[in-house]
């Protein structure tokens, strides 16, 4: 039985630019280097919202906002099973710093199909583009 997680990602909007960043290499060949929202898993007694914020600050030292609930997704992977909560954000600043990704991009909508996302994220993507 494949492992189930339950995870935030967040939507990072700074006028009209949302942040798209990059993963490194991973054990999972289908997911290395693939474009995501940031995020990670909620732990047990956290919200979502409590989720997110710690998640951010810990990837990348940022602080946001949690504004509102934009899609959840569920996605079957060949090892995993997750269910991701995508919440819009807005960025409290301008700085960051990668901790666990390989790269960022500050894009518009309509720019987005432009990246190699990874599976779970494209509905995301397609909700943000409609």
């Amino acid at each position: 039985m494949k492992k189930h997680h339950e995870v935030v990602a967040a939507i990072i909007q700074r006028g009209q630019e949302i942040l798209c960043l990059q993963r490194g290499g991973s054990k999972y060949d289908y997911i290395a280097y693939k474009w995501e929202f940031p995020g990670g898993k909620v732990e047990e007694g956290e919200t979502q919202e409590q989720a997110l914020v710690r998640e951010i600050k810990e990837e990348l030292a940022l602080d946001i906002r949690v504004d509102s609930a934009l899609l959840t997704v569920e996605h079957e992977y060949p090892d995993f099973i997750i269910t991701m909560h995508g919440l819009r954000c807005t960025a409290l600043s301008d700085k960051l710093v990668l901790h666990e990704h390989t790269d960022f991009k500050w894009l518009r909508a309509k720019e987005l199909l432009s990246l190699d996302w990874a599976a779970a994220d494209v509905p995301l993507v397609n909700k943000l583009r409609a």
